[in-house]
């Protein structure tokens, strides 16, 4: 009875040993599912950490069984992780790699922090590689912006000085606009546009540049020297009845350009004196020549060709002319009026070209149509320079260049041109 006693007593003990406790089967099952757990979660943190925008995805590096070994070392960091995503993301329904760029951007840590996970290394160096290989964008300014500001304060500026002028000089002058005062400007109706024409000022292009405007011609090229000043394509204001005049000149865009005096002179001198002409010659240049030079030849006085500078100023000088003013040496203050009409836009030869392409963007003129900058009449001549000026004003003593400054003076302050010598007053 002991013997069998004994006996059951070990089977019960050789049963109890073998078999576990229910507590060691929930560790074991407890363990094996938080080893799953955390594979499932570093395998979804490596990638939500990967998949940045432009990135492509890369698997995790490491094996199963690094990551079982690593298991208690970055269960840690791998909460800490997914509480530091769960508060950035404020309780955002949407997953972190559905999220748009917008909100990777704000969630994007600050440059300079440190996560604590193993792949934080890797994406910083991926980052990195982006910005070495993406272009960079700075910031620059808009040159096109700053040269409209530059050339609108321009215009202020020149138009302010105008008026100071006119307020000191002019300034009990009648109001009255009669025709003969806007007989000298040129009308585009589609444009609203009102060109006021000095000679030797660029008037032959912006002639084309209006006909262009108008739809007379495609291009300023195909227009040639006898269209512009001959075939009457324009209209003048002039022959408008009051009404039309004072209708556009209280909203069309009025534009005037202008050039220093004496160049101005000097080049209308050389124009139409030194190259064979067959109205000037006979026109202005024979009574010259009869009047002003001592003992003139018979050809001289039946031609009329052959003036000189010198003579030309005596001529422009005098008082009793015998033969009356022209507009191509005329001052600009008395062709177009600038204090009875008070132009919006004044150019000047000086800077030609970038004023009068301002002035088509302004009024909206096709972006195909610049102003042109091929020289008209005389293409073989050299432009009329300082330098030429000078040496032709050199061939006048100095009480000559005094009264030819004077001639000029209004232009010189309303469009505001240095003194051409120092020795005038």
């Amino acid at each position: 009875m002991l013997f069998v006693d004994f006996l059951r007593g070990r089977r019960r003990l050789r049963v109890s040993v073998c078999k576990p406790p229910c507590s060691f089967w929930f560790l074991l099952l407890f363990g094996i599912g938080g080893l799953v757990l955390f594979i499932h979660l570093q395998d979804l943190s490596d990638m939500v950490l990967q998949q940045a925008p432009g990135v492509k995805f890369r698997g995790t590096t490491q094996s199963r069984q690094e990551q079982c070994s690593q298991f208690s070392e970055v269960v840690g960091s791998v909460s800490a992780r997914i509480n530091h995503h769960s508060e950035e993301s404020d309780v955002d329904p949407i997953s972190p790699m559905q999220l748009p760029d917008s909100q990777w951007k704000r969630q994007a840590a600050t440059p300079g922090s440190r996560e604590h996970d193993p792949g934080s290394q890797r994406v910083t160096k991926r980052h990195r590689k982006l910005l070495k290989t993406s272009p960079v964008l700075r910031p620059h300014t808009n040159s096109s912006l700053q040269s409209s500001r530059r050339l609108s304060d321009v215009q202020e500026s020149r138009r302010r000085i105008v008026r100071e002028v006119c307020g000191k000089y002019r300034s009990n002058i009648s109001r009255t606009i009669t025709p003969h005062l806007v007989s000298r400007i040129y009308v585009e109706d589609r444009h609203k546009l009102l060109y006021c024409e000095v000679p030797k000022a660029g008037c032959s292009n912006w002639k084309r540049v209006l006909m262009v405007l108008a739809g007379v011609a495609n291009s300023t090229r195909e227009i040639n020297h006898v269209a512009v000043h001959y075939d009457n394509h324009l209209k003048r204001l002039d022959s408008f009845d009051r009404q039309g005049i004072t209708k556009r000149l209280e909203t069309y865009t009025k534009v005037l350009f202008v050039r220093e005096p004496m160049e101005r002179l000097v080049s209308a001198f050389r124009d139409k004196f030194e190259s064979p002409n067959s109205y000037y010659h006979p026109v202005f240049g024979k009574p010259i020549i009869s009047k002003y030079r001592v003992n003139a030849s018979q050809t001289a006085l039946k031609t009329g060709s052959g003036v000189t500078f010198r003579e030309f100023i005596h001529y422009l000088l005098d008082v009793h002319r015998p033969v009356g003013m022209d507009i191509h040496w005329e001052a600009a203050d008395q062709l177009c009026s600038p204090c009875h009409l008070h132009y919006d836009f004044i150019g000047k030869v000086e800077t030609l070209e970038e004023d009068a392409n301002f002035l088509l963007r302004k009024i909206g003129a096709p972006e195909n149509l610049s102003y042109p900058s091929f020289k008209d009449g005389n293409p073989k001549a050299a432009r009329t320079s300082t330098q030429i000026t000078q040496h032709y004003f050199s061939q006048l003593n100095a009480s000559e260049r005094q009264r030819a400054y004077d001639f000029y003076y209004m232009d010189y302050l309303m469009f505001n041109y240095s003194k051409p010598y120092k020795d005038l007053y």
